[in-house]
C-alpha cells in the first residue's frame, strides 16, 4: 500500500466512533474520500484499502457466486458505482461476463485498467438513463443515497434489468465497533476510519434497500445481514 505521510492524520477531521448513537434511522452524510480527488495520496491509499475491507466483508466473494448461480455469460452486466472497476475486473478473469457486455459507471474517470472493449459512463447517474442490461451490481454504493434519491434510481431501472446483486454496510452498533477494531489492527488511513463509521450509519437493515429503491410486486427480493457487517439484496423478476 502507499505510505502514509507522517503528517496525514492532521488533515482529516476524526468521526466520534464513542458516540453509539444514530444506529435506529440512516444517517447519510458525505464521506471524505468522495471530495479528495482520484490522485490525491490520501485517496489512493484508501482505495487501495478497500480491498481488504471488501476481503473482510466477503462482498467480491459473494457477488460472484450470485453471478455464477444467477446470471448467464452473455447477459449485459452494469457496475453502478464502479470505482477503480476491481469487482467487475475480478468477474471477468473469473468467466462470469464478457468485455463487450461490460459497463461500469461512475462520477470517476475510466480506470487505466478498463478493458477497451468494455463501456464506462462518467458522470452523475441520476442526470442521465441508465444504461441497458440485465444484471445490475452495486458494490458499497447506494448507501452514499438518501431514501429519495434512491426512489429515484429504482424508477430509472432499465426495462431489460433481470437481476439486481447489492453489497452494503449493515446498519448495527456492533458492525461499528469491529470496524474500529479492524481500523486500528491494520493501521488503516484516517480517510478509511472516518468513512467506515459515516457507511455503517448510513447502511441498510431489512427490507430497507427494497423498499427505497421502491421495487414493485414483479421482482423477488432477499435481504439479509452478515457477521462481518455486509447487508445483502438480490432481487430478481
Amino acid at each position: 500500500m502507499t505510505d502514509r505521510p507522517a503528517h496525514d492524520a492532521a488533515r482529516f477531521p476524526v468521526f466520534p466512533f464513542w458516540r453509539l448513537d444514530g444506529f435506529h434511522k440512516r444517517r447519510v452524510i458525505p464521506e471524505l474520500l468522495d471530495a479528495l480527488p482520484p490522485d490525491d495520496p490520501a485517496a489512493m491509499r484508501a482505495r487501495e484499502e478497500m480491498l481488504l475491507v471488501n476481503a473482510v466483508m466477503g462482498n467480491h466473494r459473494w457477488l460472484a457466486r450470485m453471478m455464477r448461480l444467477h446470471a448467464r455469460p452473455d447477459w449485459r452486466v452494469i457496475e453502478l458505482g464502479a470505482g477503480d472497476g476491481a469487482l467487475s475486473l475480478s468477474l471477468l478473469q473469473a468467466g462470469l461476463c464478457q468485455p463487450e457486455n461490460l459497463h461500469g459507471a461512475d462520477l470517476a474517470p475510466r480506470p487505466a485498467a478498463w478493458p477497451a472493449l468494455s463501456a464506462w459512463t462518467q458522470g452523475d447517474l441520476l442526470a442521465q438513463p441508465l444504461p441497458e442490461g440485465e444484471v445490475l451490481l452495486a458494490n458499497l454504493f447506494l448507501h452514499h443515497f438518501e431514501d429519495d434519491r434512491l426512489r429515484e434510481l429504482g424508477a430509472r431501472l432499465p426495462a431489460s434489468a433481470r437481476l439486481i446483486l447489492a453489497a452494503e454496510p449493515e446498519r448495527r452498533r456492533r458492525h461499528a465497533l469491529l470496524g474500529r477494531l479492524l481500523c486500528g489492527i491494520a493501521e488503516l488511513h484516517p480517510v478509511q476510519h472516518y468513512d467506515m463509521q459515516v457507511s455503517i450509519r448510513a447502511g441498510f437493515r431489512g427490507d430497507e434497500l427494497p423498499r427505497a429503491l421502491g421495487l414493485g410486486a414483479e421482482w423477488q427480493v432477499r435481504t439479509w445481514g452478515t457477521l462481518f457487517g455486509s447487508y445483502r439484496m438480490i432481487a430478481w423478476r
